[in-house]
């Protein structure tokens, strides 16, 4: 930040963040802080101040790449569910994993994660139709004209693709596991770019099985489960031992099968085959679960590992990013919302870290 007031209001709200009990709003931050910063400065420095979200981010991702490599970027969608109807890109939406419907913003987190530790580098809130095709509701948000409408797997793409592309972050997997959204058109946006991923699909997704192992090889398409109960004799044990302490190994099953479809396109070298991927758990059920792949010479030991960090992205949500007030900007700016939860990311940022230099430390 180029001034020194916004400096100082950032370092606050960043203690408060951190060490107020409960919900962090504005006016239970401003409460924790006492005489050193009024709520009504603290509401202006989030939701009216200038200063700029992105370099923020960028500046967050480069120190997280350099402290703690990541392993891949996971990316994850996020239910910020609301009371009202004003805060920004809030609307009525049907969410699957929970089976009902919520009254909700929804926005998309990327991740920078390892074995040991993840924190979001990047965010995008994802804004309905009705938000942006309404003149009166933009200008009461101050939705920027640039902000274009799209679909939820669009804003996924536009996120992954900022964060390393643009900001020409370090190339690694894409780590993608939600029902929330299409992945079939995400995978294959980014496969059309060379991005290497690694994402979760349904049972139901049809493909072509391109692998001679197999029976069905070049024939009618198959469910991918289909392909997975056919490819049951290819399976491997791949064996994981939690990073958390007194975690124990667990041992699941794993395949590949070359696959193609009507909607993977070739990446630019022309290579059209992808991996799909099957992993069982430790009840016994095959396919447990799917994935798609276009790392086509990785071990699927080395795939199973990757879907993992999905996992570690999940319970450091929990356990880090909510109690850090991720999802509790009360405030209904286009820009507040970004600045807020930009200064969470990095609140979460200090409380991870701190927790995996105590890691290392015990283990010393």
């Amino acid at each position: 930040m180029s001034r020194n007031d916004q400096c100082r209001k950032a370092v606050q709200y960043l203690r408060g963040l951190l060490e107020t009990p409960g919900r962090k709003s504005v006016r239970n931050i401003a409460a924790l802080l006492g005489e050193q910063a009024s709520e009504q400065n603290l509401h202006h420095f989030i939701s009216a101040s200038t200063w700029d979200w992105i370099p923020i981010r960028r500046a967050l991702a480069d120190h997280w790449v350099d402290a703690r490599p990541p392993q891949a970027w996971v990316v994850q969608p996020v239910i910020i569910p609301k009371t009202g109807r004003h805060s920004v890109g809030v609307d009525k939406h049907f969410f699957p994993t929970l089976g009902q419907m919520l009254n909700a913003q929804r926005a998309v987190g990327v991740w920078a994660a390892s074995d040991t530790s993840s924190t979001p580098v990047n965010w995008r809130l994802h804004l309905p139709q009705a938000w942006l095709k309404d003149d009166l509701r933009r200008s009461q948000v101050a939705i920027p004209d640039d902000v274009p409408v799209e679909t939820l797997s669009e804003s996924v793409v536009e996120a992954c693709l900022e964060a390393v592309t643009r900001w020409q972050l370090p190339v690694r997997p894409f780590v993608l596991d939600s029902c929330e959204v299409h992945a079939v058109p995400i995978f294959e946006k980014l496969h059309a770019t060379g991005m290497p991923l690694l994402v979760s699909v349904c049972e139901d997704q049809p493909l072509t099985v391109a692998d001679p192992a197999l029976p069905a090889a070049g024939r009618a398409p198959l469910t991918a489960e289909q392909i997975m109960i056919m490819a049951k004799d290819l399976r491997r044990p791949v064996t994981i031992t939690s990073s958390e302490p007194g975690g124990r190994p667990r041992t699941h099953w794993a395949a590949t099968v070359r696959v193609t479809g009507p909607a993977l396109p070739g990446a630019p070298s022309g290579q059209g085959e992808v991996l799909l991927l099957g992993v069982g758990d430790e009840s016994g059920r095959w396919p447990a679960k799917l994935w798609l792949t276009n790392l086509t010479t990785t071990s699927p030991a080395s795939l199973v590992r990757l879907t993992r960090l999905a996992d570690r992205v999940d319970r450091d949500f929990t356990e880090i990013a909510d109690r850090v007030g991720i999802r509790d900007f009360s405030g209904r700016s286009f820009g507040g919302w970004h600045r807020h939860i930009t200064l969470a990311s990095a609140a979460h940022a200090i409380v991870a870290l701190a927790r995996s230099d105590a890691r290392a430390h015990q283990v010393a």
